[in-house]
């Protein structure tokens, strides 16, 4: 797996040149979350393992994510691990949902809760199929908080690819009461040049 090493972006989580505090990538930009990270660079090997996961719904590579994510990042400082909830329509055509099975993976190998606090009442579009000003349009009020959050939350999911998802899913946490929400995802595009 082509894995995710220092130094990075403090904010996004970018692979840099030498340790910033915002990149180029996330630089002006109104990001919700405090800082993202992620185990594995989202190609090659990366992708064909989400592929299989998602699309393929080979449930057990949940625990591979989980190990990877897990050797990546220390063991965070959260009152509780989250997830970013499926989109209703792909949810059902896949018949699960990795981004809750790989928080609920690493609830346990942390000790952390792992809770519902997000539902996403609306379908959307694909994110895939669009680019960065859509993709954040696209998600925009696509979350609801169904709990109160504690003040520190871990938001998890399976990809980053703009941060436009996880941003969002964010700002709906800080709405209901979250303090801080940080991001750990399996997976992470990274922008070449």
């Amino acid at each position: 797996m082509p894995r995710i090493r220092a130094p990075l972006c403090e904010r996004c989580g970018a692979p840099t040149a030498w340790p910033v505090r915002r990149c180029r990538e996330c630089a002006g930009r109104r990001i919700a979350f405090a800082s993202a990270r992620a185990a594995v660079r989202y190609e090659r090997e990366g992708r064909l393992l989400v592929a299989a996961w998602k699309e393929r719904a080979l449930r057990g590579l949940a625990a591979v994510a989980a190990a990877l994510l897990a050797d990546a990042v220390a063991r965070p400082l959260a009152d509780a691990l989250a997830f970013v909830p499926a989109d209703p329509d792909r949810g059902l055509s896949r018949g699960h949902h990795p981004a809750a099975a790989l928080a609920e993976r690493l609830a346990t190998m942390w000790d952390i809760p792992a809770l519902p606090l997000l539902e996403r009442p609306r379908a959307g579009k694909a994110q895939r199929e669009l680019g960065l000003a859509d993709r954040s349009r696209n998600v925009a009020g696509a979350f609801a908080a169904c709990r109160s959050p504690p003040p520190s939350v871990i938001l998890v999911d399976d990809v980053y690819t703009t941060g436009a998802t996880a941003s969002e899913a964010a700002r709906c946490l800080l709405r209901a009461g979250a303090r801080r929400v940080d991001v750990l995802t399996f997976a992470r595009t990274v922008r070449h040049g």
